[in-house]
């Protein structure tokens, strides 16, 4: 999980999850707690499936 893909990609990390924000990677701060709590829940959810994801090579698993 990364806030910035270039460098995930450069330093050849084979599953890519982007996240939010640099200062914030799993959460935004404007958003109520409910909503937060669904974003942060799809963010993880989208985690464990990229783990459970056969790849070949470096894969992105865009939003």
């Amino acid at each position: 999980m990364c806030t910035v893909v270039p460098i995930s990609l450069t330093v050849g990390a084979n599953r890519i999850i982007p996240t939010v924000a640099i200062p914030h990677p799993l959460g935004n701060p404007a958003l109520d707690a409910k909503d937060e709590y669904e974003l942060r829940y799809n963010l993880t959810l989208k985690a464990l499936k990229a783990l459970e994801t056969e790849v070949e090579g470096q894969t992105v698993f865009d939003k």
